[in-house]
Order: C-alpha cells, then structure tokens, then sequence
C-alpha cells in the first residue's frame, strides 16, 4: 500500500508544482461560476459557494478508501492488488483536486483538475495490460511508459483550446476498446454487466456535464444539476471499473492456475 500511495503522490505533487509555472496559461479553462448551473450561495464560505457541487467530491474519497481497504481475495495476485491501490488512491485524491478548483477558481487548480483525469482513464490501461499479460508478462515499466504518456498528452491543451478534449476523448475510447477486447477474451456474464454499467456511467459523465447549463432550464436540475450528477456519474464509473477488472484479475489468475 505504500509503494501505490507513493507512486500516486509524487507524480501529483509533481504536476501541482508543474502547474504553477507560466506555460500553462494559455490553457482554456473555465474560472468563473457562470460556468455552472448551481447557483453561488453568497454567505457560504469558499469551499461549499455551490453545496451540491463541492459536497459531491465527497463520494470519489469514499469509493477510494472502499476499495483500499478492501479485503483481498485469495485469488487476487500481488500486483492486482497493487493496480487496485492505486486506483484507490487516485480516487481518493482527484476530491481534493476537483473541491479546490470550485473554492478558489484560479488558474493552476483548474488546470489539475483537468491534467490528473488523463492518467486515471490511463490506469485502467494499464490494469487491462497485467490481465491480457499475466504476472509473469507484465513489467512495471510498462505501465510507467503509458502513465507518462498519458501525461504528456494533455500537451495538445497548449496546442488548441479543445486540447485538452481531444486527449481525454482518446483516452475515453481507447478504454471502452481495450475494455471490450479484455471481455470478450477472458469475460463472463458478470463482468459483462459491470464493463456495461462503467460504459454507461462514463456516457452520463459527459453527457450531463455538458448539458449543465442546458438542464438548468428544467426544476429537476436547478439545485442537483447535470454537473452534480455528472460527478455521480463519474464516481460510479470508477466504481464499475474497479469491480471489473478486479473480477477479471481474479478469474484469469484462477484460470492460469488451473493450466499450471
């Protein structure tokens, strides 16, 4: 577990560092809260301006601790339990992240919340890696070369005001096909509802994030608005994804064991 919280905090502190410098200031990003349909409540503090949406991040740090604290399986190998701590503790982290960008709205929380979403949708890359390869084909390496490539990718912010779309949309796709592949080769029907649910879950993330405004219109979401449910949406996600690929890990790891 202390390898997974360092492996998770340094790079974070390292892009919170990074995100302070000048380079990133012609990112587009939102500092305003026009930008979100729940409306400002003036004489709260700071941290809960938007209740719903601040109070929401609150469900990423408790799905986190679930899985961390977790019991393992008897079936659940060494490194399987690592990708799961580490999922763990980045949803632990991104809470913090997202509740800082809505109570101080200033460039560089903005620019985090954005950039520590990339390497999240990249885990889930990794962790399809260690099932289709096993314990003995999967090299730590590896999946540091794809997490810093994840990274880097949000390099096309600096590129083009949609950049940052452009990156998190190929990550988006790239899982959803990796995911697919992965359950159709080692699958069953449970983690077919469980790739499901995360597939279905990632399309309300997007979907009612970027209706916030539009949905504001209607009584149902003025005070819990897209943007809080996208967040619901979001959680579930990762949820769904961790109970998929930790089925997967263990099934495959019980099937390997029957060949040996």
């Amino acid at each position: 577990m202390l390898s997974a919280l360092l492996h998770v905090t340094l790079p974070l502190a390292l892009c919170a560092l990074l995100t302070r410098c000048r380079l990133f200031d012609a990112v587009a990003v939102d500092l305003s809260y026009d930008h979100y349909a729940e409306q400002r409540v003036d004489h709260l503090p700071p941290f809960l301006a938007m209740p719903c949406n601040c109070l929401v991040n609150l469900l990423y740090a408790v799905t986190g601790l679930y899985w961390l604290l977790r019991d393992s399986d008897i079936a659940e190998p060494e490194q399987g339990r690592y990708l799961r701590q580490v999922f763990a503790f980045m949803s632990i982290f991104y809470a913090p992240v997202q509740w800082a960008r809505l109570a101080v709205l200033q460039r560089a929380p903005a620019v985090l919340d954005q950039w520590v979403t990339l390497p999240i949708f990249a885990w889930v890359l990794v962790w399809i890696c260690f099932i289709e390869r096993g314990p003995k084909g999967w090299r730590v390496w590896h999946a540091a070369a794809l997490e810093l490539l994840s990274v880097l990718s949000y390099g096309l912010a600096l590129l083009h005001e949609r950049g940052f779309e452009a990156a998190l949309g190929g990550h988006v796709l790239v899982a959803v096909y990796k995911g697919v592949r992965v359950q159709l080769t080692h699958g069953d029907a449970r983690t077919r509802r469980y790739l499901l649910l995360a597939v279905l879950s990632c399309c309300g993330f997007v979907g009612l994030k970027l209706l916030d405004l539009h949905l504001a219109r209607f009584h149902l979401f003025q005070r819990l608005t897209g943007h809080f449910w996208s967040k619901v949406c979001d959680v579930m996600q990762i949820h769904f994804s961790i109970c998929f690929l930790n089925e997967l890990t263990t099934r495959t790891r019980k099937t390997r064991s029957q060949r040996d």
